[in-house]
């Protein structure tokens, strides 16, 4: 599952630095379809086009959840409101031949997770056990509070002991071998047929388990059902959110005595950045690698307010660029961007945790905002996604 892992995060990678462009490119057509008036039949053609690009963006993001690599944003979760808040979206999902039973405990422990991903994963197991259940069934949705000792869980090896939330899906619906249980977590694994399903679900729910540093656990049996488990860590000492975000400000336009430093070894992802700080006002510059970059940085006159570089480059990378770039000027903001996700180039030594990150594909709307709210002091460190967790 680990050679997977690191094959379908690699793919993943790849295909963002693409969708970068695509999806970059799209918006920036429908913005100025949209201040000329264009006609409706093009614009709807965008549209189509753009969407398109999303559902593969997201596909990207599944491969990326198995093999955690996905950016989470976790949150103190109280794990019984999250699921009675689920349970009319899940119980549109099964339809009205499924009977849906939520079972919670007093008492539920917090946890840590990323409240998006972890509705997601609930939503998927039920999807999947819906599936197995053609002529209707029942499934339960139930909550618990579990001590995990030493011991194995089939397929994961061994658990951490400790405290747990464990979350549990049962189906009353046609089970499965134990060869197919075996291979339920893998990408692209699916006894459905062909065009009914990317086989992505369960593998999703498996990497984001994982990379929240819990375990997940299926027990099925053919003609009696499946239940998997989720056991997500106990977290102490906290309380569970309940606050919800508030809507961001539409991002802010630049000054032109505002210069950012733009340095990626992909020409179509850097003309693409370059033309939208461009058109947000900015004075830009750009490089294809690090010592074009220093050159460049070298012969200003003015200061360079931003360095705006990829972290994977041929010969010198985005990490060392930053290094030098701030031994010729010290007061430079540093923003890095990448097909892979934090955890995965922290894991990998290329960076370090808390630094800026802004993971590819990146929007019209996500770069602005980023670029803005760092050149304006807006980024603290709290802001920051947290460093992940020592495996």
């Amino acid at each position: 599952m680990e050679a997977v892992g690191q094959l379908t995060g690699g793919i993943a990678h790849d295909f963002n630095n693409l969708l970068t462009v695509v999806i970059g490119n799209l918006d920036m057509g429908r913005r100025a379809l949209d201040m000329e008036g264009g006609d409706a039949r093009l614009r709807r053609s965008l549209d189509n086009a753009q969407r398109g690009a999303e559902r593969a963006a997201a596909l990207t993001q599944r491969l990326l959840a198995f093999s955690r690599r996905q950016p989470l944003s976790p949150k103190p979760l109280d794990a019984h409101k999250l699921v009675m808040g689920m349970s009319d979206l899940v119980s549109r999902a099964l339809g009205e031949t499924i009977r849906l039973e939520v079972v919670t405990s007093p008492g539920l422990w917090p946890i840590e997770a990323d409240p998006n991903e972890l509705e997601a994963a609930i939503l998927n197991l039920a999807v999947n056990a819906r599936d197995a259940m053609a002529s209707g069934g029942s499934l339960t949705i139930e909550t618990a509070n579990a001590v995990v000792s030493d011991c194995q869980l089939p397929g994961q090896g061994a658990v951490a002991p400790g405290s747990y939330v464990v979350i549990s899906v049962t189906d009353t619906g046609k089970g499965m071998s134990k060869e197919m249980a075996v291979r339920a977590f893998e990408p692209f694994f699916t006894t459905k047929e062909v065009g009914k399903g990317t086989g992505l679900g369960l593998s999703q729910v498996y990497g984001f388990v994982k990379q929240s540093g819990g375990h997940v656990h299926i027990q099925s049996e053919e003609g009696q059902g499946t239940t998997v488990k989720i056991y997500l860590p106990r977290l102490a000492g906290e309380e569970a959110a309940d606050e919800e975000e508030g809507a961001k400000p539409a991002p802010e336009h630049g000054r032109s005595d505002e210069c950012l430093l733009v340095v990626e070894d992909d020409d179509d992802v850097r003309g693409y950045t370059v033309e939208l700080l461009r058109e947000l006002g900015y004075r830009v510059l750009e490089a294809h690698d690090g010592p074009s970059a220093l050159r460049l940085l070298e012969r200003q006159d003015a200061p360079v307010q931003l360095l705006f570089t990829d972290v994977v480059m041929p010969g010198m990378s985005g990490r060392e660029l930053a290094e030098r770039a701030r031994a010729v000027q010290p007061d430079l903001k540093i923003l890095y961007t990448s097909g892979y996700t934090r955890d995965a180039i922290v894991h990998g030594g290329r960076l370090d945790p808390g630094v800026d990150l802004l993971v590819k594909p990146f929007t019209y709307q996500a770069l602005a905002r980023k670029v803005r709210d760092m050149l304006d002091g807006r980024i603290r460190p709290a802001d920051r996604e947290p460093p992940p967790p020592r495996e």
